[in-house]
């Protein structure tokens, strides 16, 4: 018999996914894909297929994405992946060979440019290092610049790991705001199928909710004045 906490978890992503639809992350930028949320530049999200990604290249891609995403919103991570493309450092050995100038001019648009820099290029020997392994998630926590969510990220998305990740809008949306990372983390992977699919398609869907509660808010603060 489902117990009624497996139940309410099950309930509520069948309502996001009624509400918004699949959601196809993580966008990549080669991906010739749709944009179902409407917000960025680019079309890289892939609706219902979770085979991303297909290559070290593209793995990669999401890992830094991970990385120039911390407190700050999508497109301006776009912005930032499209200028390290034009330098052609969305390859772990030439971002290396970057000066520390070009890397953070570069990644400006994602702000907190200078500590970012620093961990990307720590992500990204780490990323080399690994030959294609998948890394742990003690491994990922130890390198400075990646937290919780971030390792969390990385580990579902790049490496289609059932690791459940937890944002603001997560805690929100359950009212958890008082709960830490790790109990938040728990209480979703004890009571979903251990499916990266499932937790990827859960996680956007959350952010996708959160994101439009947001917008609605700052609709009717400006409304007022």
């Amino acid at each position: 018999m489902m117990s009624e906490t497996k139940n309410r978890m099950i309930n509520i992503y069948k309502q996001l996914l009624k509400k918004h639809k699949p959601q196809g992350w993580w966008p990549l930028l080669n991906c010739k894909g749709t944009n179902p949320t409407k917000t960025g530049s680019i079309k890289g999200y892939h609706t219902k297929d979770y085979s991303y990604p297909h290559n070290e290249q593209e793995k990669f891609e999401i890992i830094i994405g991970a990385i120039l995403t911390q407190n700050t919103a999508w497109p301006n991570v776009e912005k930032a992946l499209l200028n390290l493309k034009k330098l052609k450092a969305i390859n772990p050995k030439k971002l290396l060979k970057l000066t520390d100038k070009k890397l953070k001019e570069a990644i400006k648009p994602a702000g907190y440019f200078n500590q970012k820099a620093n961990y990307l290029k720590n992500i990204t020997e780490l990323f080399i290092k690994l030959k294609g392994k998948t890394p742990t998630r003690e491994e990922l926590l130890k390198i400075k610049g990646v937290g919780n969510e971030t390792a969390d990220s990385i580990l579902l998305y790049a490496y289609k790991q059932p690791e459940f990740v937890v944002d603001a809008y997560t805690k929100r949306l359950l009212k958890l705001e008082d709960k830490k990372y790790e109990e938040v983390k728990e209480l979703f992977e004890k009571n979903l199928p251990k499916k990266y699919e499932l937790y990827q398609e859960y996680h956007a869907l959350i952010v996708e909710e959160g994101k439009r509660k947001v917008n609605k808010v700052i609709k009717k603060q400006t409304l007022k004045r």
